[in-house]
This record gives structure tokens, C-alpha cells and sequence, in this order.
């Protein structure tokens, strides 16, 4: 049983797999679509709805050590500093920025060199499969279904509160009931359905399911628009800027850093969807290292730079709560007109944002459900569409009926964990496959190894750490079920029994 528990699957016989035609999806993405997709996934979420509750925090109802970060549980015991909440970076959140660039830039240099051998939907669930087992790719797998899930339910609440911002504007209210979600750890649960977040995940979900080509030249354009928007943010709203406001600019120390770093890490993961459409690009061993490292360099530049600006313009305090943190300092500062130019901009990023989760998403179903570690409904193809249209009608519903009910900061809570693990479980695999396949062709090759994924494993561990003890302990609890349902489904009906 232990030898089938870790059998990895031949990546020859993973590329012969992605060639069946009943499964085969259509390639029509190169390298300037791709780092059009990975900036349409990262720049989104983290300047537009994450960069206020990361600087100021999250207080609770209840004091409790399941809100503290793990490292300051550990450090401090039961005197740890984040019992009443999580603890927002200040000012420092630019650092924060900063801090998880480097860190996804070690781990994108592995994927760069993974998704150039393994050219394959799934991302880490396929390499992981191909280098530390099936019961380990099962539950990278596991955990990227929790991954893009959440992370896209975040996006959709963002969008949200930036759809009724932009309406207050003009004087229109949405009603509670139908705009604010139904639980937050402030206010507990209330009789609301965000009902704006639930219907532009469906939206989306019908564009994914027409067709690769159609999402991806949508996604461009989305592009466009907010990187136009974020340039006149910062140029405008940076003759604003008070440095008053970025005093004390650690108010929470290297903890709040940390923490931070750790609750936006997951806005950087749209690199790891450029991955997922493996088998939807051109020239894989070529485009996909340039689409990665591209995308992240962009990103990363722009992330820092508007955080500054936005901590700038309004002390960070002002943002605890608010899923729409640029708005309301334009507001705040007497910009109407150009709040109204940035909140449009922001929904443009947010549906490129969840346009590209989704897609992702919706892969990574694909390719569990082709290696028969989930139903094979999951693996269909539209006859006429190319697209695997099963996985992405249930990867919709699943996103959008939780984004009705949660509130921004819960859900940024519980998306990282998972994708630091995934992460590191890359970096791990080019440690093992430059041991056990030096010869196999790379067009890209990670430099100064075995340092560089070391440093990446121990960054990831560092921010997992950062985060808290209960979002630890969800984390697990979604494994244990992960474990579950693979012992009783999924390893009898794995393709390598055949």
C-alpha cells in the first residue's frame, strides 16, 4: 500500500495523456497572452480590496489565541500580541509587498523550470505527481480546489463593495440585505446575501465556458484598462500625500510584516495560473517561463507603489473592515471624479482577477479528474467549445454561493495557507527531479541550486507561520476531509491502478 500511496505518475506518460483528443484542449495562448493572464490575476485583489485590511488589521469580538499568528503563539505563548485580532502591517505594508515579491519570485523560478518540462493543466497538483507521489499530488490538489476557491470568493467581494461604492457616488444605495455578506467576526451573522459578488461569478463562469481564446482576449483588455487607472491613482493622488501617515510606520513590528505579507500572498498567485494553461499555450517550454516571470516583476512594482501612495493619503487605521480601501481614501480626500475613474478601474481588475481564478481553478478539477482522482464528468470537453465546461460550471457555483455569505477579511484569512503550501511543495520537486532526472531536457533552469528552492521553502514556512492559529487549524480539518475522500474514492479509481 505504501508503494502505491507515493507511485508517481511518467511525465512521458503525462504528455501523452494531455494528447488524447476526447481530453485535448486547444492551444492558442503565446507569451504576451500569458503575462496578460498572470497580471490579470495579480494585479487585482491586493491594490484594490487586500491593501487596507492588511495595513490595518482585524479586531474580534471575542479575544482568543486562535486569532494570533502561529510564530507569535509560539514565541510568546498566551501572551501572544494577536489574541484580539489579526495585527495590520501600518504604513509597512509597501514592505510587505516587497517582502512576498522576493519570495514568489524564488518560487516562480521553480515553476518557470517545472512548467517548461511538465507543459501540462494542474500546475503543482501535476508536478507534485510526477516527482513526490499520488497521495501528495492528491493533496496539493486538494488544497489548490481550497486555494482558488477562496481566493476568488475574496475577489468577488471586493467587487462588491466597489460596485456599491461607485453607486453611492450618484447617490444610488444598495440595499444590506443584498450587498453586505451575511457573516463578519465584527458582527457575527446577520439575514444578508451579497448578492452582487454571486452574480458576477456566474457572469464569468458562462465567458469561461465559451471558450480559452474569447477569456483570454477579454482578460487583455481588462488589463489595459486598470494599468491605465493605477498610473493616474498614482500620479494624481501622490500630490496628497502626507508623510504623517506613515508614522509609525511598523506600529505592529516584524509580526504585522509577517502577517501582512501572509494575508496578501495570495494576490500574487496569478503567476500559478499562468501555469495552469499549460496546455492551452503555443510554445509551453518557451512561453510559460516568460509569462511567470514577467507578470511578477509588473506586478510587484505596481504593488509597492500604490501602497505607499495609499497609505500616504489616509492614516491606515481608516481601512479595519473596508473592502474598498482606494475608493474611500479618493473620497476621503475630496476626489470624487477620480474616485469614480479608480473604482471602475478596480471592477476591471477584479473581474480579470476572477476570470483567471476561475480558469485556473477549473483546470486543476480538469486534471484530477483525468488522472481519475475525481469524477470523470469533471474531465469532459465541450464538443464545440474545447473547454472542460463541467469543472467550470461546478467551480462557479461552488465560488459563488460562499461569496454571498463571507466577509473579505475571513475570506483573505483562509486562501494563503494554501498557496505557501503549494508553493513550497514546487520548490521541493525541483530539488528531487534534478536529482533523479538531471538529463531531462530544460528550456529554463532555476540558477544557484539547491540554495534558491531551499530559500524559497524556508520563506514559505516563514509566512505560513505568519498566519493564524485557527486558519492552521482549518487548514488541516480540509486535509483531513482531502484524506478522507481520497482513501474511500479516489485511490481505487486512480488511473495507474489500470
Amino acid at each position: 500500500m505504501g508503494s502505491q500511496l507515493f507511485r508517481t505518475k511518467n511525465i512521458d506518460q503525462l504528455i501523452s495523456d494531455s494528447e488524447d483528443p476526447e481530453k485535448r484542449l486547444k492551444r492558442t495562448l503565446g507569451w504576451i497572452s500569458l503575462t496578460a493572464l498572470g497580471i490579470g490575476a495579480i494585479i487585482g485583489t491586493g491594490i484594490f480590496v487586500l491593501t487596507g485590511t492588511a495595513a490595518a488589521g482585524e479586531e474580534v469580538l471575542v479575544p482568543s489565541l486562535l486569532k494570533a499568528p502561529l510564530l507569535d503563539v509560539i514565541l510568546h505563548g498566551a501572551h501572544a500580541t494577536g489574541a484580539t485580532g489579526r495585527p495590520g502591517a501600518g504604513p509597512a505594508i509597501a514592505l510587505s509587498f516587497f517582502l512576498v515579491a522576493v519570495v514568489c519570485g524564488f518560487a516562480g523560478l521553480c515553476y518557470a523550470e517545472l512548467a517548461s518540462m511538465i507543459p501540462i493543466a494542474g500546475s503543482a497538483y501535476t508536478y507534485t505527481y510526477a516527482t513526490l507521489g499520488e497521495l501528495v499530488a492528491w493533496i496539493i490538489g486538494w488544497d489548490l480546489i481550497l486555494e482558488y476557491a477562496v481566493s476568488n470568493m475574496a475577489v468577488a467581494v471586493g467587487f462588491s463593495a466597489y460596485i456599491d461604492s461607485l453607486l453611492s457616488s450618484f447617490g444610488i444605495h444598495l440595499p444590506d440585505a443584498l450587498s453586505q455578506p451575511a457573516y463578519s467576526p465584527a458582527t457575527g451573522w446577520l439575514p444578508h446575501f451579497n448578492l452582487v459578488g454571486f452574480l458576477i461569478v456566474m457572469f464569468l463562469t458562462v465567458i469561461l465556458v465559451r471558450g480559452i481564446r474569447e477569456s483570454a482576449g477579454a482578460n487583455s483588455i481588462l488589463v489595459g484598462i486598470k494599468l491605465i487607472v493605477i498610473f493616474i491613482f498614482i500620479i494624481f493622488a501622490s500630490k496628497y500625500i502626507h508623510p504623517t501617515n506613515w508614522h509609525p510606520f511598523m506600529p505592529n513590528g516584524w509580526q504585522g510584516v509577517l502577517t501582512g505579507g501572509a494575508i496578501v500572498f495570495f494576490t500574487y498567485i496569478g503567476f500559478d495560473s499562468v501555469s495552469t494553461a499549460a496546455e492551452e499555450c503555443k510554445n509551453p517550454k518557451r512561453d510559460l517561463p516568460l509569462g511567470i516571470m514577467a507578470s511578477l516583476f509588473v506586478c510587484a512594482t505596481l504593488y509597492v507603489s500604490v501602497a505607499v501612495v495609499l497609505t500616504g493619503i489616509q492614516p491606515f487605521s481608516i481601512f479595519k473592515g473596508d473592502a474598498a480601501p482606494v475608493a474611500t481614501a479618493l473620497h476621503n480626500i475630496g476626489l470624487d471624479n477620480l474616485q469614480r475613474l479608480v473604482t471602475v478601474g478596480a471592477l476591471m481588475g477584479m473581474i480579470s482577477s476572477l476570470l483567471v481564478y476561475q480558469l485556473g481553478q477549473a483546470r486543476v478539477w480538469f486534471a484530477m479528474s483525468r488522472d481519475g482522482l475525481l469524477p470523470k464528468s469533471f474531465s469532459r470537453v465541450h464538443s464545440k467549445y474545447r473547454t472542460p465546461h463541467v469543472a467550470t460550471w461546478v467551480a462557479g457555483i461552488v465560488v459563488g454561493i460562499p461569496s454571498g455569505i463571507f466577509d473579505i477579511g475571513t475570506l483573505a484569512d483562509l486562501s494563503n495557507i494554501g498557496t505557501l503550501f503549494a508553493f513550497l511543495l514546487v520548490a521541493i520537486a525541483v530539488l528531487i527531479l534534478r536529482k533523479t532526472q538531471p538529463d531531462r531536457p530544460r528550456s529554463f533552469r532555476v540558477p544557484f541550486v539547491p540554495a534558491l528552492p531551499i530559500l524559497a521553502i524556508l520563506s514559505c514556512l516563514v509566512l505560513m507561520a505568519s498566519l493564524t492559529v485557527e486558519n492552521w487549524i482549518r487548514f488541516f480539518v480540509w486535509l483531513a476531509i482531502g484524506l478522507v475522500v481520497y482513501f474511500v474514492y479516489s485511490r481505487k479509481r486512480s488511473t495507474l491502478n489500470a
